[in-house]
């Protein structure tokens, strides 16, 4: 099993809006880097544990927990020339953007940013590395367990 944290912009879909959908499970549509779409394509594999994270927003951080919930399939968005994600060079017999499904685990109160920072014992996150960018970054076990077990229990009754 693999740990990934993928950032989401609220505005277009946020935490709430995965626990409002068809089986809370969106597809994680718009992927246009190549890296984060290798990881999606080559690394992810069902029941891998999702951190969903809020990016470009008022407070950014972890909202909740999620799962893959579906191998990497083409991404339809690449196809239509209305959609902001087409690509002209995409074709259905050579694709080049995926997509992966992600279903909702549960929500969390909402780990900021700062309080990320404010941990000695994820330092190495990438999140938290200068100029880092990606919208998908791999986790190690020991991170997200951190974060599941300690800091997703603060504040929580």
């Amino acid at each position: 099993m693999r740990y990934w944290l993928m950032k989401s912009e609220p505005s277009d879909v946020s935490i709430d809006d995965l626990a409002s959908f068809p089986n809370q499970t969106v597809a994680w549509y718009g992927i246009r880097n190549y890296q984060a779409r290798n990881f999606m394509r080559d690394q992810m594999r069902v029941d891998d544990g999702v951190l969903f994270y809020h990016s470009s927003c008022k407070e950014p951080g972890i909202a909740g927990f999620a799962r893959v919930s579906c191998l990497a399939y083409p991404d339809a968005t690449q196809f239509d020339p209305a959609h902001r994600y087409f690509d002209p060079k995409a074709t259905s017999e050579t694709p080049r953007w995926f997509n992966v499904d992600v279903q909702l685990v549960r929500k969390t109160r909402l780990i900021s940013l700062a309080e990320l920072r404010s941990r000695p014992e994820l330092s190495d996150l990438r999140i938290l590395q200068r100029g880092n960018r990606l919208s998908i970054t791999p986790l190690d076990a020991r991170d997200y367990q951190f974060i599941v077990n300690e800091l997703a229990q603060q504040g929580t009754t």
